[in-house]
């Protein structure tokens, strides 16, 4: 599945407005560690734009989400490493995390949700207001960004990434498609 199929495929699956920017935040993220890795950027991409595929499906039902996306992309006969990413990526399965493809959307999806609450409570409201620096300093404080799960992101140490770089190597994917985010 190339990416204007996933694409087509989220926005037929995802009607959340918030919901499409984080996945494409996140899709963004995946093809800018593909770089760094030197790893497939189409295809880890691909597994970015289809991570939340059953999110609006799911919602609300942790148990649900991630294997009812698995199952809808295996029978469309999408590459199975990807299918494998998008089930593991959600931790409330406990499944194992193989590959750097696996790992890397794991931990790709909660740091979205930081860099952006990091944007928002700066008084420009954009990406390209804040750094790394104001990033690494707001990821010690519980109550910034709750909903950005620190063990996970901290996680990106499984790919010999220290924490610092990966913030900022997101922060550069995102900061890239900042007029496709609003922000």
């Amino acid at each position: 599945m190339d990416r204007s199929e996933a694409l087509r495929l989220m926005e037929e699956n995802i009607q959340n407005a918030n919901l499409r920017k984080h996945i494409l935040a996140v899709e963004a993220v995946m093809r800018r560690l593909a770089r760094h890795f030197g790893e497939d950027e189409e295809r880890w991409g691909v597994a970015g734009l289809l991570h939340d595929i059953d999110y609006e499906q799911t919602k609300g039902d942790a148990a649900s989400h991630s294997i009812v996306g698995a199952e809808m992309l295996e029978k469309l006969g999408v590459d199975p490493d990807i299918v494998y990413a998008v089930k593991v990526h959600n931790e409330f399965h406990g499944l194992p995390r193989n590959t750097a493809l696996d790992k890397a959307l794991h931990f790709s999806d909660p740091v979205t949700g930081l860099i952006v609450a990091a944007a928002l409570i700066n008084p420009a409201k954009k990406l390209s207001a804040i750094d790394t620096e104001f990033i690494m300093k707001r990821f010690g404080e519980k109550a910034f960004a709750r909903g950005a799960n620190r063990e996970v992101i901290k996680r990106c140490s499984e790919l010999n990434l220290g924490l610092e770089d990966f913030i900022g190597l997101s922060l550069e994917a995102m900061q890239g498609i900042s007029d496709q985010l609003g922000l």
